[in-house]
């Protein structure tokens, strides 16, 4: 019985993995060439290639999902092509024990996802979206498209670029009065973290009235923020590529802010919920071995997996944003499509047994 689990496993790992290379190599020549687009200043072929490969973490946690299904789904279909999990069934092997020989490769995916997601992407992304920064020329006296916004009172705060170490390159404050009248515009080319506050340096504040305006440099002011740099290694990389912690961390900051956390409280409830919709969707692509799909061809199971988990994915993608709009609980939007796979998976096992 033990020879059969581990060739089940060894079944579907292989194919999961066969999938992944295939998936990543795609995703990172179309990547590549995306990045080509934005290349001006210091930041050319190379340092695109290296952008590209800096965020490498980041998609293969993305792709794991759709890794573990595809694999069961081709791993499995290619043992009922050749009669094998025929065979085994008429040995006295039940089906409830093969689909738990070939759950096991998933508890090894989600596993490997929650390390990724959780350890390795996330400084990885910062790391990869700071230097791109820079190589664009965040020091500029202009607010980049790549940077990050930020408000705190009346004060909109825009940042460039923020370095691994904390420090920030390229900081624009703008600070508004009643009847949102612009009182002051601050450039500074660089920010250095003292502890308590913030040193800009080579700073330009303009100053704005109804008579006029006045102009004011200095190479140094102190600036007094609730950011520090825990929170800036947060907010400069997207909700989605942020690990769990930082995701909770941050959202909990901009509900202590007053500000909308309704974004950051949705990715954080969609990585949680990763590993469950992984399962999920493992027993789906299992479902379909043993029902629907149990004598067609490998490249209509492909077709029809693709078909499924882009669903599945839509699905999530389409609700996730209408909970931020309409202000219904984000985990609502993640356990639906979850929970919809679940039951389909379920029906479609017990017709089988």
């Amino acid at each position: 019985m033990r020879k059969i689990d581990r060739y089940v496993m060894s079944s579907v790992g292989s194919a999961t993995f066969l999938v992944m290379v295939v998936v990543l190599s795609l995703d990172f020549i179309f990547a590549f060439i995306a990045e080509l687009d934005d290349t001006r200043n210091d930041y050319q072929t190379l340092e695109a290639l290296m952008f590209v490969v800096m965020t490498l973490p980041r998609r293969i946690y993305e792709f794991l999902p759709l890794g573990a299904f595809m694999g069961c789904l081709v791993g499995l279909g290619a043992m009922a092509s050749s009669s094998e999990l025929t065979v085994i069934r008429a040995a006295g092997v039940s089906i409830r024990r093969i689909v738990w020989s070939a759950m096991k490769p998933t508890l090894l995916v989600v596993v490997m996802g929650l390390l990724i997601g959780e350890y390795l992407a996330p400084p990885f992304e910062r790391m990869a979206q700071s230097q791109k920064a820079i190589a664009e020329g965040a020091g500029q006296n202009v607010p980049s498209a790549s940077g990050v916004w930020h408000r705190e009172g009346d004060t909109f705060i825009h940042l460039n670029a923020v370095q691994p170490n904390g420090d920030i390159r390229g900081v624009s404050l703008f600070r508004f009065e009643e009847e949102h009248w612009m009182a002051s515009a601050t450039h500074a080319k660089q920010a250095i973290y003292q502890g308590d506050h913030w040193q800009l340096r080579d700073v330009s504040t303009t100053e704005l009235s109804r008579d006029g305006a006045t102009l004011d440099t200095r190479s140094t002011q102190r600036w007094d923020s609730g950011l520090s740099p825990d929170v800036l290694s947060v907010l400069i990389v997207d909700p989605d590529d942020l690990s769990i912690a930082g995701l909770f961390t941050y959202a909990s900051y901009l509900d202590e802010q007053g500000l909308l956390a309704s974004t950051y409280w949705l990715a954080f409830w969609k990585k949680v919920l990763m590993p469950l919709g992984t399962a999920v969707m493992v027993l789906v692509a299992i479902s379909f071995i043993f029902g629907p799909l149990r004598s067609v061809t490998m490249g209509f199971r492909v077709f029809t997996g693709l078909i499924v988990g882009l669903l599945f994915k839509y699905m999530q993608d389409l609700l996730g944003p209408m909970s931020v709009v309409y202000g219904f609980n984000p985990v609502l939007a993640i356990l639906l499509p979850i929970a919809i796979s679940a039951i389909a998976g379920f029906v479609l096992m017990r017709r089988a047994g």
